[in-house]
């Protein structure tokens, strides 16, 4: 069977909660599904040692833009659903979600701090064009002078350029665009409904002629198909003006170390092989090791071979190895009141 256009995965892989599974002979191409979350709460704690944040929001779950790889697709199995194409077809919208936000920052427990948006799914897929979701956040931030970073591999982020100048000339906000590749053809088949690789470096460009913060994010880097693009990456991206770089290892957690072999063999057959030996060569012999640290970079010398690399790169080109501090001194629990126009966020 043919990969469906447009989305990552033709699986739905069982779901680890559930202990019945259906299985179809034939999947055709389906059209992605909304629904509304009610979650009462929207900024999710984090516990990592490993991850430079401790709360994040994420205005919608499970995430149109169907990459294969995403670590966060066996997130969607707590919510009854596949890892695999209902990750990417049914998208839970949190359309509550700036009214959630302003009552926490109006709430005296709160201590101002980073957020990052967007540390689950994109923020800016592509429902975020008709919902505005992440916009009517952005409001919230910049009405309460709380910081936030941002993640995305979507252009879309240009579309609220002037929230980000202005929570930029506060020093509120960072950008990170992430670039997996710059091979269109690589690009439509491991992330099949993002921007293009010229469009995320546009968009780095016109956020940095802003004023805006921007870094480039190399993630997921996947060893034998994409980490030879390391420099290329970095140079571009330190062209249009970025200012630091990161880059993460690829991550299979749970059922996505089956989706996405299965994708390899099918996608890039004559390079799977390699990519998955390369995978094992700095996971101890396994595809997925979940340790604080080592998971984000791997072992041994394959992994050691990638850093260096990308340290290389970033000096060559001038990318620091992390970003400016943001502010957490102007934070106002009180603010003047702002008509803040949450309109356009109900769900299909």
């Amino acid at each position: 069977m043919a990969m469906i256009k447009g989305r990552g995965t033709d699986h739905n892989p069982p779901n680890r909660y559930e202990s019945i599974f259906v299985e179809y002979d034939d999947i055709e191409a389906p059209r992605t599904q909304f629904f509304t979350d009610h979650s009462k709460t929207i900024l999710a704690k984090n516990n990592s040692p490993d991850v430079g944040f401790d709360y994040s929001l994420n205005p919608y779950r499970g995430c149109e833009h169907g990459c294969v790889y995403c670590y966060a697709r066996p997130t969607h199995e707590q919510l009854g659903f596949s890892a695999g194409l209902d990750f990417e077809s049914k998208i839970m919208i949190k359309k509550d979600a700036p009214v959630l936000l302003e009552k926490i920052f109006r709430s005296r427990a709160w201590r101002p701090q980073v957020v990052a948006l967007s540390g689950n799914t994109d923020c800016y897929q592509p429902v975020e064009r008709r919902l505005q979701l992440t916009r009517a956040c952005l409001r919230v931030f910049l009405q309460y002078r709380n910081p936030v970073s941002i993640i995305t591999k979507n252009a879309l982020v240009l579309r609220d350029i002037d929230l980000l100048s202005d929570l930029a000339n506060h020093q509120l906000v960072h950008v990170h665009i992430s670039i997996t590749t710059l091979d269109h053809h690589l690009c439509r088949i491991l992330e099949p409904r993002t921007s293009s690789p010229r469009r995320r470096l546009e968009a780095i460009a016109r956020l940095a002629q802003a004023g805006v913060p921007v870094g480039v994010m190399v993630a997921p880097v996947i060893p034998g198909l994409n980490d030879r693009d390391i420099p290329a990456i970095l140079r571009e991206a330190a062209r249009a003006g970025a200012e630091n770089a990161g880059y993460i290892l690829l991550r299979l957690p749970y059922g996505l170390k089956d989706l996405f072999v299965q994708w390899l063999r099918k996608q890039v057959p004559q390079k799977a092989d390699k990519v998955i030996h390369q995978i094992q060569s700095m996971r101890e012999g396994e595809l997925y090791q979940c340790e604080f640290g080592t998971r984000k970079r791997g072992r041994g010398p394959t992994a050691q071979m990638i850093q260096r690399l990308f340290e290389l790169s970033c000096s060559r080109h001038g990318l620091k190895l992390r970003p400016a501090p943001l502010r957490t001194d102007l934070f106002r629990h009180a603010p003047e009141q702002i008509q803040l126009d949450f309109g356009g966020a109900g769900a299909d």
